[in-house]
Order: C-alpha cells, then sequence, then structure tokens
C-alpha cells in the first residue's frame, strides 16, 4: 500500500513538473509565459528598456532595471502614447501609457540550443500609432513556421519623433527628434543578448514592417546603432527614400519649438514636467505630426544618398506594395472619373509637366489616377528603396506587387497584406475570409518564413520569385489567388517620379 502510495506521488510531481510554466533567463531576469495549444510558448510585456519618464522623456533609451525572482510575462504591456487615430486598430495592450517599452516574443523552442531564425516585427501607424498587441502582428502562427517571432514597442508622436534646440544642446550627439527608431534599435540590443534564451539565433535576425514599420526598417538600414543587429530585412509598403524624406534637423527643431511656444511651454524643462496625458492632447490638432527627422545621428546623412552611395545594412530586402495604396478620388475628388478631368487634376498638380504626368499615367483613368495617389503616397518610395538596394547593395532582392482586396472591398488597400503574410486571417473577424484567402495566406506566409530562414522566399511548392534587378523591366511576383512572376509593367510611373524628385 505505501509503495502503490509513493507510485501515485511520483507520478503526481511529474504531471506537475510536465506543466510547469515554461521559463527563459533574460539578461535582467527571469520570466515566465505562457504554454499555447499550438505548441508556441508565448512571453508577453517583457521590459526591453527602461520606462521614458521624468528626465527620461526625449532621452535615448536606457537599460531597464533588473527584477529578482521570476516576472510573469503572460500579458501584453502598456501601449506607448497615441490617439486613436485608425479604426482599424485593435489593442489587447494593458491600456495606454509612457511606460511603455516592451516587447512580445513567440517562440517554437523547446530548449535554448535550437538557434532558430528571429524576426522582428515593428507596427505602422503613421509614427503616431499602433502597438505590439494588435491581433494582425501576433506572432503565434509565424513560430508554428520555425520562427521566434517578437513585436517591439517603440514611441510614437511626440513622445517619439520630437525634434528640439534645447534637446540637441543637451544630445552628446547634438541631435534631437528620433527617439521611436532609438527605441527599436535598442530593442533588436536586447535581441541580440537575450534571443538565445528563447531558441533563437542572434546572428540569423530579419526586420520586418508594414508603413510606418516599413519606413522604420528602411531607417534601421542606415542606422549605426543597428549595424551588424540583422541579417536580413522585410519592408511592406513604405520607406524613406519617398516624397516624405525625413527633414533636416534644423526645420525639425524650428517644427517642435513651434509647437512647444504655441502650446505656451516653449522650455524643454516645462515640456518635460506637462503630464503624458496633456502633452498627447496637444497634438490633437491639425499640423501637429512628429516623424522621423534627419538628424545626422541616427539618419546621418539623405536617407537617398545614403543608398546610393551603397552605405545601408548589405542584407538581403524583401519589399513590395499594394496596388490600391491610394485612390483615385485623392487625384480627382468628386470629379467623375474621365480623361478631361483627369488632365484637369495633372494641370493643377504638375503644371507645366503635366503632359509628361499624362504620357506616364496613361490608361483607364481609375486606374491611372490610383496608381498616381499610390506613388504620391507610398508606392514611389518603396520602389526607390527596391530600386537603390539591388543598385547598392549586392545582395539578394525581391520585389512584390499585391493585388488581392479582402472580401468585399474594391481592392487591395494599404495594410491589407499584413495578416495574409503573417498567417493572421483567423484574427480578424470582420471579413468572411474564403478558402482562396487562406490558401493566399499560406502561399505568402512560406514564402515570408523562407526568406527569414534562408534569405531567399523560394521553396518546394511555391511559384519561383525571381530576384528583383534595378533599373527598369525589373522581375517580381505579383501575390494574388494565382501568384506569378511577371515583368515591371511601371517604370514609365517612376521614370516621371524621379523627374519630379530631382527638379
Amino acid at each position: 500500500m505505501k509503495k502503490a502510495g509513493l507510485l501515485l506521488l511520483s507520478s503526481t510531481v511529474f504531471a506537475l513538473s510536465a506543466h510547469a510554466a515554461p521559463k527563459a533567463t533574460t539578461a535582467t531576469g527571469a520570466v515566465e509565459g505562457v504554454a499555447e495549444a499550438s505548441g508556441v510558448t508565448a512571453y508577453k510585456g517583457i521590459p526591453y528598456a527602461a520606462a521614458p519618464v521624468g528626465k527620461l522623456r526625449w532621452k535615448a533609451p536606457q537599460p531597464a532595471a533588473k527584477w529578482k525572482g521570476t516576472r510573469k510575462a503572460d500579458h501584453f504591456g502598456a501601449r506607448c502614447m497615441q490617439l486613436p487615430l485608425f479604426s482599424d486598430m485593435v489593442f489587447r495592450s494593458d491600456g495606454v501609457s509612457e511606460d511603455c517599452l516592451f516587447l512580445n516574443v513567440w517562440t517554437p523552442a523547446k530548449s535554448p540550443k535550437e538557434k532558430l531564425p528571429v524576426l522582428v516585427y515593428f507596427y505602422g501607424g503613421g509614427f503616431a500609432a499602433g502597438d505590439g498587441s494588435e491581433p494582425r502582428y501576433d506572432g503565434e502562427s509565424m513560430a508554428t513556421k520555425g520562427v521566434v517571432t517578437l513585436t517591439i514597442n517603440y514611441r510614437l508622436n511626440v513622445f517619439g519623433f520630437l525634434a528640439h534646440p534645447e534637446l540637441s544642446k543637451e544630445s552628446p550627439h547634438h541631435a534631437s527628434g528620433n527617439y521611436g527608431l532609438m527605441d527599436q534599435a535598442a530593442a533588436l540590443l536586447w535581441v541580440k543578448k537575450n534571443i538565445a534564451a528563447f531558441g533563437g539565433d542572434p546572428k540569423r535576425v530579419t526586420i520586418a514592417g508594414e508603413s510606418a514599420g516599413s519606413f522604420s526598417v528602411s531607417a534601421q538600414m542606415i542606422n549605426p546603432q543597428s549595424r551588424g543587429l540583422f541579417a536580413g530585412a522585410i519592408g511592406e509598403s513604405g520607406s524613406l527614400l519617398g516624397l516624405m524624406a525625413p527633414a533636416p534637423l534644423a526645420a525639425g527643431e524650428q517644427g517642435g519649438l513651434g509647437f512647444a511656444q504655441s502650446i505656451g511651454k516653449p522650455t524643454l524643462a516645462e515640456l518635460r514636467a506637462l503630464p503624458a496625458e496633456q502633452l498627447l492632447e496637444e497634438t490633437n490638432k491639425p499640423g501637429k505630426w512628429f516623424s522621423a527627422v534627419q538628424d545626422g545621428y541616427v539618419i546621418p546623412r539623405s536617407p537617398v544618398v545614403m543608398y546610393a552611395a551603397g552605405e545601408q545594412a548589405k542584407v538581403p530586402l524583401l519589399a513590395g506594395w499594394n496596388s490600391y495604396e491610394g485612390h483615385y478620388k485623392q487625384i480627382l475628388g468628386e470629379a467623375e472619373p474621365t480623361s478631361e478631368n483627369f488632365a484637369a487634376a495633372l494641370e493643377k498638380l504638375y503644371g507645366d509637366q503635366a503632359a509628361a504626368a499624362q504620357q506616364a499615367y496613361s490608361g483607364d483613368v481609375k486606374q491611372a489616377a490610383t496608381a498616381l495617389a499610390s506613388d504620391r503616397f507610398i508606392a514611389y518610395g518603396t520602389w526607390k528603396w527596391i530600386d537603390s538596394h539591388a543598385r547598392t547593395s549586392g545582395k539578394p532582392t525581391y520585389r512584390y506587387y499585391y493585388t488581392h482586396p479582402r472580401p468585399g472591398q474594391e481592392g487591395a488597400g494599404h495594410s491589407v497584406e499584413i495578416e495574409y503574410a503573417l498567417g493572421n486571417l483567423p484574427g480578424n473577424k470582420v471579413y468572411a475570409w474564403s478558402a482562396e484567402d487562406y490558401a493566399l495566406s499560406a502561399q505568402m506566409q512560406s514564402y515570408f518564413a523562407n526568406f527569414i530562414k534562408t534569405g531567399n522566399p523560394n521553396g518546394a511548392g511555391l511559384p519561383e520569385w525571381p530576384q528583383a534587378s534595378a533599373g527598369m523591366g525589373s522581375r517580381l511576383m505579383q501575390l494574388d489567388v494565382v501568384s506569378k512572376t511577371i515583368t515591371a509593367s511601371d517604370d514609365a510611373h517612376y521614370q516621371f517620379q524621379e523627374s519630379q524628385a530631382k527638379r
């Protein structure tokens, strides 16, 4: 009887240990994650830097404090200060706070020895909104493909991108403005130091992002702080090389000073003393938008010039954009999409260059005006990034054109590809996803996972994706229900945009 009891006790102990919460040990302390039904372990809300509050508001991110014992990493940390700007953003985070420099890890590894490839994803939102907790960026699905996946929070809006003469003066680098980009670099340094504890390989890190996240990837590729911290890059719709290039530091400083004066807090001390909620509310006015600046430190020189000189990270790049990044009404307004109205709109936009614009954007008026709206917004900058990298990096570059709309939508609008690429269609209950949607998602996710693992998206059972080339006639992958290799048919658009950029 005694023996049976001992056996029973032993099996109970074994059962308890078999279901013990997973743990990992980082440089700042141990964390306890959650084992998901998929076999993936999720660690949420890990601080990668100190809270940027008080005197640390508008400072480079500082090391996170160490903790004793084991920290529960079972829920998302607070999202960074932001206004409710975008209706498609869904958050699972623990409220909004200035104390927001957290990251989340999803790993399929069963031991720290596995050395799996790593994906670090930067969210979009115009550098003014977004969060690592959004379901469309969830890392569990990608982790099931053998990739340790992270999302990271970075400072936004006035908290992340305020340039100001006093800030530049107190900086050892005589720079200010790019605190959100510094946060991303700090997170990448955290990954280098700690990702092995989660079964990841610090030498096989790919950075990725969409929209402002894609702008961020193009920035980290020229940020000296991030040099050597990643081995591949993915950009979805956007770069610093387009029509929204970062302003020079002097212009950024004057913009920041003007903002400070407009709210009656001209000095840095007064700005730092403002409660975070009040400071955020002051940005809720037309024209109050903060973004990356060419500060001479994080962004040392013009991104276009740096890429042209081959000064960016020499890593494989996979990037592209969607067919409806913009809408023809952004060019035509409420006017009917006729040739006459399009010609009048081009005259208004380009004056004596209208005829050249008309020649470059010919064909069906709706399609031509949509393409122009897309280029003026984000597509031209993405093309310029891909073209420059293919020209000067000496590394494989892969270009895509995404054309599949969500169910019931007119075209493949800005940001719609994220859930497909990361395998997160089930997390969005708004749309009635079809078998075709799921098939495209599986294909896109395979391309992305292959690229993260090998620097090449190609693999068994997938249509061949050729490398992009610089200049005209590049080969690329059109991603749709039937994905296929095509030759670029929009070269005239970018020849025209290049001519405008040089004027």
